[in-house]
């Protein structure tokens, strides 16, 4: 157990020291390889010796199931997000402490007026098929990003701070047609000739824009592989060249993917602690399979165990194998807000009240999770307070969250909404289809809402029981009518996950729309980090007397 403990945190460094497409971070350890902050000292926590105990050099561990993409421009997913960690480095990157550091940039600069932010590039950048890496690269990348024919997921998110945003993705009118040409050339973002620098000149001053460029989505790609191969480069090794410390070497769908070190290199990890060769990352879903893969020996870690496992597995702190780690993010639901019966708001009401969150939290859930009233859980940083957003809300709310703990009085209200709506008693109301992936806890929850939908409002769910790889293409395009979903901060700013709600977002799988809302979103692109905030809570109230969506459990 200590070796695969010891290969445990190797992995983890290599796979959660940069934030990953709604993967978040689960925080740091030892035992991570420090950054090179391109000078012979090393980062704050790190050392230069030798790791010490063993580490193989070869590995297998649990990612997930078929990634839909490894493409980082359309990549939303966590298990796709910890892949592009291993594969790509971005321009900073994050360390085991969670502070910014060089990564394919060697330092950078910003403007007084913080709206000018200039990236100098390490001399000898490489991608792994061993040609020239520059500032263009970068350029090209993010560009793409804007383009409107691409619908990057992330695009707004990363992008919308960035001057000339708007007009490289079309200027709509009020009723969403479009006025001008959208053309990604627009954005403001520009390489120098020599390709050793990249400016990116932003509308607005952006405090966290450095965690923004060393968010996956914003690794480089390589152009010509990508024109050459259109949407096929990202699904095979030969033409997937990235610039991480590791490659593609070998793809199996449904099997693994066996990435190697990248002897082309460089880049802001020191590449004397990057010790494993050769890392197989096994594709399975399933729990139970991954459990046994585990016992067996054949994966020295994985990252999900069946449900009835856990009272009996030991945590690390009492001398186990059992990590559970802090993470920031939540389980929630989508309706479809845009179709009936969802465009009701005492409908959306309905459902979200007649939920039993502590009972889904702490039994069908095993106490993993912590039971959601609001949308932005605890953790999250508010103006000049770290880790307050949610207490703030909650004082600013009469002490108390948006959906009451109270589950009988929820009940109660629950069941005159849907009355208010025309279905007492759940009379005429059609019969729903609730959508999910079979991983974790997701059917356990289905059947749950199933039952407690039945008994509370006397209305008929259906589950939809619907494979990874097709799962998140449903919810993106809005083919379903109620679905499970789930949010990992990508960077500690509410932002990050209020404005999923925001009209037009590519990560708006509930179609909600919501002028009030929207307006409240713009509010909080300022550099006045009051006000940002103040605006961000006005918009989370905003979405939460609306209903916009579910909030079940907050991850632990």
């Amino acid at each position: 157990m200590k070796l695969k403990r010891l290969i445990a945190l190797a992995l983890a460094a290599l796979m959660v020291l940069a934030l990953a497409a709604c993967g978040g971070n689960n925080g740091g350890n030892a035992n991570s390889p420090a950054p090179d902050n391109g000078s012979s000292t090393p980062a704050e926590g790190g050392d230069t010796a030798e790791p010490t105990g063993t580490i193989a050099d070869e590995f297998s561990v649990q990612i997930g199931p078929n990634p839909e993409t490894l493409d980082p421009a359309l990549n939303s997913a966590v298990d796709g997000g910890n892949m592009l960690v291993t594969l790509f480095e971005t321009l900073l990157i994050i360390d085991e402490n969670l502070e910014v550091q060089p990564g394919q940039a060697e330092s950078y600069t910003v403007s007084d007026d913080g709206l000018v932010w200039t990236f100098t590039m390490r001399d000898g950048l490489k991608w792994s098929d061993g040609s020239d890496l520059n500032a263009k690269d970068f350029e090209y990348s993010f560009k793409r990003l804007a383009d409107v024919e691409l619908a990057a997921p992330y695009g707004s998110t990363v992008l919308n701070m960035v001057d000339g945003y708007q007009a490289a993705i079309g200027n709509p009118d009020e009723e969403g047609n479009m006025t001008t040409e959208p053309d990604p050339e627009l954005l403001n973002v520009k390489a120098s000739d020599d390709g050793k620098t990249l400016t990116v000149t932003l509308a607005y001053p952006c405090s966290y824009f450095d965690k923004i460029v060393a968010f996956g989505t914003m690794s480089p790609v390589q152009k010509a592989i990508v024109e050459a191969n259109g949407d096929a480069w990202a699904t095979k090794p030969e033409t997937y060249i990235c610039n991480g410390p590791y490659m593609i070497a070998e793809w199996t769908p449904g099997e693994r993917i066996v990435c190697k070190k990248n002897p082309n290199y460089v880049g802001g990890w020191d590449s004397s602690r990057i010790v494993t060769d050769t890392i197989n990352f096994l594709l399975l879903e399933d729990s139970s399979a991954a459990f046994a893969a585990y016992n067996s020996g054949e994966a020295v870690m994985i990252k999900d165990v069946p449900t009835e496992e856990i009272p009996s597995l030991t945590k690390v702190e009492d001398g186990g194998d059992f990590y559970v780690d802090t993470i920031l993010g939540i389980y929630y639901l989508s309706m479809n807000d845009a179709v009936a019966p969802f465009n009701d708001v005492n409908v959306r009401k309905a459902l979200n009240l007649a939920i039993d969150r502590e009972y889904v939290a702490n039994v069908i859930m095993q106490g993993t999770y912590s039971p959601a009233y609001n949308f932005v859980g605890p953790g999250i940083d508010d103006a000049g307070a770290p880790g307050a957003f949610y207490d703030n809300t909650k004082a600013a709310n009469g002490g108390k969250p948006f959906i009451s703990e109270d589950y009988e009085e929820n009940k109660k209200l629950a069941q005159e909404a849907l009355a208010a709506a025309g279905y007492p008693g759940g009379e005429g109301f059609p019969t729903i289809t609730y959508s999910t992936n079979e991983a974790g806890y997701h059917v356990a929850v289905a059947e749950y809402l199933q039952s407690a939908y039945k008994e509370v409002l006397g209305i008929t769910m259906n589950i939809d029981k619907v494979e990874w790889a097709s799962f998140t293409p449903l919810r993106r395009a809005g083919d379903y009518q109620m679905s499970r979903n789930g949010w990992v901060m990508d960077y500690n700013d509410a932002s990050n996950i209020i404005e999923l709600l925001e009209t037009g977002n590519g990560n708006n799988d509930g179609k909600y729309s919501n002028p009030a809302f929207d307006a409240a979103i713009a509010a909080s692109r300022v550099a006045d980090q009051g006000e940002h905030f103040k605006a961000l809570h006005e918009a989370e109230k905003i979405m939460m007397e609306d209903y916009a969506c579910i909030p079940v459990a907050y991850y632990n």
